[in-house]
């Protein structure tokens, strides 16, 4: 494990209180590797039925979750995120034993968000109400297309029926269900977008993700890249989808997440606002707060090598403190995905500076009408918001070196995807 501090110009950091904290937990077995993935899955090998080592994957998880007690002792966990892989792979005992060793170990709050990703492959009704009566209470189905043409098109191991008949008995099991869609197919029109918007919107569900299809380093699309729609057809597509959601009573609160009233995702808003999160499981990262300084980790990638790491009880392949000067874009990194932005306040909040700190770089944000010149917020003008990538680029310090901007996309989660391709997956 490499473990990396570094002094910056800057002050450090100085919380008088922690931001909010969450658990992350990474189940990194797929059925097979779709060829637009970029998320640290393993197909399990043909005919391997039963054979995922589910005992000692849970007893590790317990194990690096013990490990990182000592860094917030104390602190109340308001949410959990099960994400893959495939989680549902895993049987409901699994997860049963695994959430109520999380229970034991930290405190959750009462009405704590307890979300888990599925695919529709893996769907059997009894196997769902088992995981809801394990305690999971928001489920996240990545269901990406209803059209059997672009499902093969992506690899994907269900058809069009049994998204449906996922969606249909999760809404009956769950309070809270996401759909996870994709748009900007090989060869989709607009028109076969929204047909698939249609189909999602007559589950009734209460929240919606619709990620566009990008192409990313290390798959199978970069390697043999399809043919895909051009950029106004993209941006026509994506502003038809933004229109019809909002006829239907969604709000779009985040780049590519829409949800009914009340019914955000809680855990991503955390990420979103900059709150700390533990990341465990082979490839998980973690973001933690101390008093005087921001801790990011990263845990081995290979599962069974995290397996392996358990007998030694070191889980991190990496450690390393955030440089000041880089807080200000991983904060804005985060923030400025939120249509409505952030309070001005949260800034020093989240990550114990002073908000002049990149007094600089909000006044240029503001002076090319990328940031909104309200003092009180801050958020991304429709034209910052419409050029997001070049918006937060403004609050990079590139004298710093750090690299963080390709590395964050990958420690967030299904709903949790910056743009399909991080792990925020909702």
């Amino acid at each position: 494990m490499s473990v990396v501090v570094v002094e910056s110009r800057a002050s450090r950091p100085r919380f008088t209180a922690l931001p909010p904290l969450a658990l992350y937990v990474h189940l990194p077995w797929c059925l097979s590797k779709c060829p637009y993935c970029d998320f640290n899955s393993h197909a399990r090998k043909a005919g391997e039925a039963g054979a995922l080592p589910e005992r000692e994957y849970v007893d590790a998880l317990v194990a690096d979750l013990e490990s990182t007690l000592p860094s917030v002792w104390g602190r109340k966990v308001s949410t959990v995120f099960l994400g893959g892989g495939t989680p549902s792979l895993f049987s409901p005992e699994a997860i049963d034993r695994l959430l109520a060793a999380v229970r034991a170990r930290l405190p959750l709050s009462a009405d704590a968000e307890i979300t888990m990703e599925a695919n529709p492959g893996t769907f059997e009704r009894e196997r769902f109400a088992a995981f809801r009566a394990a305690g999971v209470n928001r489920i996240s189905i990545g269901v990406q297309s209803f059209d059997p043409r672009f499902l093969s098109a992506l690899g994907r191991v269900h058809d069009g029926d049994e998204a449906a008949a996922a969606a249909t008995a999760a809404v009956q099991l769950f309070d809270e269900v996401n759909l996870d869609l994709m748009f900007g197919l090989p060869g989709q029109t607009i028109e076969q977008a929204l047909a698939d918007v249609e189909r999602a919107l007559s589950f009734r569900t209460t929240h919606l993700s619709c990620y566009q299809l990008t192409i990313e380093p290390n798959t199978l699309f970069h390697r043999n890249p399809p043919a895909l729609p051009d950029e106004d057809t993209l941006a026509d597509m994506s502003a038809a989808i933004e229109r019809r959601l909002a006829e239907a009573g969604y709000e779009h609160y985040e780049v590519s997440a829409y949800a009914r009233p009340g019914h955000r995702c809680r855990h991503n808003v955390n990420y979103w606002s900059f709150g700390d999160y533990l990341g465990i499981g082979a490839g998980a990262h973690a973001k933690v707060s101390l008093p005087d300084r921001i801790v990011r980790e990263v845990r081995f990638r290979q599962p069974a090598q995290y397996i392996e790491r358990a007998r030694s009880g070191e889980f991190a392949v990496e450690r390393r403190e955030v440089r000041p000067d880089d807080l200000g874009f991983e904060f804005m990194l985060n923030a400025l995905r939120l249509a409505g932005g952030v309070p001005s306040s949260l800034y020093a909040e989240r990550t114990g500076l002073p908000i002049v700190s990149i007094a600089r770089e909000i006044e240029r944000a503001t002076a090319q009408g990328l940031l909104d010149a309200d003092p009180a917020r801050l958020r991304a003008t429709a034209l910052g918001y419409r050029f997001l990538n070049q918006t937060v680029a403004l609050f990079l310090r590139t004298e710093s070196g750090s690299g963080l901007g390709s590395e964050l996309g990958s420690e967030l989660g299904s709903d949790s995807n910056f743009g399909h391709s991080p792990e925020i997956r909702v």
